[in-house]
């Protein structure tokens, strides 16, 4: 990039790519901010030699609300994808396949803001122009309507929700057929909605046809086969069936650190799981050496700032935490929230929520007065970035009545 800037200038096409490359790759190692700094100087580039119509620059304006997203600058994000879904739909029109695209990026971002009635009201028009356009069983379309199910899902509609997914099965099926991988994503959907409605037999009785078919049709040690069968334990797990989820999550990281190896995403997850299983059946000891395991090869394979390493040491904190070690507890959430705060900022959510687990220990460890001035300062944050009515505002809220109501008893 810096022998392009020098020999070609920093406004040249080439020297643009080679910025957009080491963004992706910064992207790609979680090091968003970086990336970020690059992607607005090649946006402002563009949008100066180009125009902010350009597909270039709607390219760049696209890559950018996808940094911002990671970053939890949904607003950012999502007047970013405004504008290139407004752009797109002017110049190419409704039915245009990058207009699907674009509409369905600027849903995406609302349904990460709890905006389901935005993402609806983008959703079922982009689904109406498909079903014109395509057909009712094109494969686009049938995509729409999952992905309206899954907001209707999140707005509790799930009957519905429910009437989609069955129509999106059925019609797969008979489309693409029984073992087709969309047919069996939409088994699992309906097995999701199953699980929301409190239909666990239904959904356990769903999973266990798909994980059947993906025995069959691909193979007992396929990635896909261990996704399924990591869902189905889940169901259990919701059920109270404690051991027979244990009993599945122990084959699923074993399958998976002998096909996939020990370093592999997929064996990682499979490890966390159980390791949640563990900490639900009171097993804390055995959760914290899995936790400690899974977190010491992610500082192997992965850079310090991974948002994956800090998931891990956030796990064991809580594992910690549930022990009545809170001294551990608070120096794991205190590194947590800091990086967080550095790598990612202050307001996104991720840092909201370490500044929210570091608060609980506070106060466990009675210091409810800093406690209660860190959640007041995140309630704050989530009423600005996400409504005053948002579930996540509602619940720190009525934390922050509990703790004063507490304090004000003991005195």
């Amino acid at each position: 990039m810096e022998i392009r800037k020098r020999v070609f200038g920093e406004d040249h096409p080439d020297t643009l790519t080679s910025m957009i490359n080491l963004a992706s790759t910064r992207w790609m190692l979680g090091r968003f901010k970086e990336a970020e700094e690059l992607e607005v100087n090649v946006l402002a580039t563009r949008t100066e030699l180009l125009g902010d119509e350009h597909p270039d620059t709607l390219t760049s304006m696209g890559n950018l609300a996808s940094t911002h997203r990671k970053l939890g600058r949904w607003m950012d994000a999502a007047e970013l994808e405004a504008h290139v879904m407004e752009t797109i739909t002017r110049v190419l029109g409704q039915g245009h396949p990058n207009t699907f695209i674009s509409i369905g990026n600027l849903a995406s971002t609302y349904r990460k803001q709890g905006r389901w009635e935005d993402a609806v009201a983008l959703e079922l028009p982009a689904m109406e122009t498909r079903m014109e356009v395509l057909g009712k069983e094109h494969p686009d379309t049938l995509t729409s309507m999952s992905n309206l199910g899954s907001a209707y899902r999140n707005l509790g509609r799930w009957k519905e929700a429910e009437e989609l997914e069955n129509y999106v099965l059925t019609t797969r099926k008979r489309v693409f057929g029984q073992d087709h991988h969309d047919t069996l994503s939409s088994m699992g959907n309906l097995a999701s909605i199953y699980t929301l409605q409190g239909r666990l037999k239904d959904a356990e009785e769903l999973q266990e046809q798909v994980l059947e078919k993906y025995k069959r049709v691909l193979d007992h040690e396929h990635p896909d086969t261990f996704t399924i069968m990591a869902n189905l334990a889940s169901t259990l797990w919701k059920q109270g069936r404690l051991k027979q989820a244990e009993e599945i999550e122990v084959k699923v990281m074993e399958s998976s650190k002998s096909v996939l190896g020990e370093e592999h995403p997929c064996t990682l997850i499979s490890m966390g799981n159980l390791a949640s299983t563990y900490s639900s059946s009171g097993r804390w000891k055995q959760a914290e050496e899995l936790e400690k395991q899974a977190l010491e090869i992610k500082r192997r394979v992965l850079s310090q700032d991974h948002p994956d390493i800090l998931t891990s040491m956030g796990n064991l904190a809580s594992t910690y935490w549930n022990q009545g070690q809170l001294q551990k507890a608070e120096k794991l959430e205190k590194e947590v929230m800091e990086t967080r705060e550095r790598v990612l900022g202050k307001e996104h959510p991720d840092t909201l929520t370490s500044i929210v687990n570091l608060a609980y220990t506070y106060k466990s460890r009675g210091h409810s007065e800093k406690a209660i001035a860190m959640i007041m300062d995140v309630s704050a944050l989530r009423s600005r970035l996400l409504g005053e009515d948002h579930p996540d505002t509602r619940r720190l809220t009525n934390v922050m009545k509990k703790w004063r109501d507490e304090d004000l008893m003991s005195m």
